[in-house]
């Protein structure tokens, strides 16, 4: 039986792809989002289905919809995006969960927060797992992210005990695919775009810091599988792809799938309390919703390729001017 839905964040990256899924499989869809670190171009193709509707919205003020299920994926994740306006990424955080989890009451709807890798900070613990309670500076630039996120968690499991409310929270590791915004500062979109365009790769710290990456159609089955559990499963669970690559193996790998006269620049200073190292441990995800990553890197990167080299660069614009 088709459910309605509400995706805050719905235009984003992770939120398209999600809303391309639940289209699909017969669902109405609400897509929430202002459009700050979005593109409407993302869910242009989708403005035309019957079950589909768009609303323009910023989840920092109240929101009232009829729904069965909510995704709360609204927040702007990528670091100059997010220190750009960091009261007002801390107030998304906050405010926009308690706004999901209130309607999620009053409606009796399961409610899903997208949180966050970053809730490790910069991990003593490798690889993470979701019993350990991270290493975060809470007044680095990078905490209104973090700890913007860990707020959330913290609201969900709250009205969970105070509300008996159905709630699931999913921890995202590093993902990847088509519609990143290629201005949005992290390593894969950097890496590609440059490399595409014949610049050189940009390389921060010496390059050994290592990341896991997860190819978007695999996490967004982790995210769907996660909300369709009972409801006696709550998380937060890790998803994300533990296969692990060190940031320059990654550029050397850019470089060899695009060709061309691309380059690996000198490494620039690593930004403060970026991790060292981010690896999930996958076992709970497993071992519960059954699920792991399929896609290997070597194919995911060639088709985020193939997407930034078949759009026009020219209709994105970095939203902030630290990128």
């Amino acid at each position: 039986m088709s459910k309605r839905i509400l995706v805050t964040g719905g235009a984003g990256f992770l939120g398209s792809h999600l809303c391309d899924r639940l289209v699909a499989q017969g669902d109405e869809v609400v897509c929430l989002d202002n459009l700050f670190t979005s593109q409407k171009l993302n869910i242009e193709h989708l403005l035309q289905k019957p079950n589909f509707h768009f609303v323009l919205h910023d989840v920092t003020e109240p929101f009232k919809f009829e729904v069965d299920e909510i995704y709360n994926l609204a927040c702007p994740a990528a670091p100059g995006h997010y220190q750009y306006n960091p009261i007002k990424t801390m107030k998304t955080s906050v405010l926009g969960t308690m706004h999901a989890l209130g309607l999620g009451r009053r409606l009796n709807a399961r409610v899903l927060q997208a949180s966050t890798s970053e809730v490790y900070g910069d991990p003593d613990v490798h690889p993470q797992v979701e019993s350990y309670r991270g290493n975060v500076n809470p007044i680095g630039p990078r905490s209104c992210y973090d700890e913007g996120k860990r707020a959330a968690e913290t609201l969900m499991f709250d009205y969970r005990r105070v509300h008996k409310m159905r709630i699931k929270v999913v921890r995202i590791f590093n993902t990847y695919g088509p519609r990143m915004h290629p201005f949005d500062g992290r390593v894969v979109s950097n890496f590609i775009r440059q490399a595409v365009a014949g610049e050189p790769l940009t390389i921060y710290g010496d390059g050994k810091q290592s990341r896991s990456f997860c190819y978007v159609d695999d996490l967004i089955d982790g995210l769907v599988g996660a909300m369709n559990t009972s409801d006696d499963f709550t998380g937060p669970v890790n998803i994300g792809n533990p296969v692990e690559f060190t940031i320059r193996q990654l550029a050397e790998h850019v470089v060899r799938l695009v060709g061309g006269a691309a380059k690996i620049e000198v490494a620039r200073p690593l930004p403060q309390d970026d991790p060292k190292q981010r690896c999930p441990d996958i076992s709970f995800a497993r071992s519960v919703l059954k699920w792991e990553p399929k896609v290997p890197l070597e194919v995911g990167l060639k088709r985020t390729i193939d997407w930034f080299r078949s759009v026009d660069m020219s209709q994105f614009k970095a939203p902030t001017p630290n990128y």
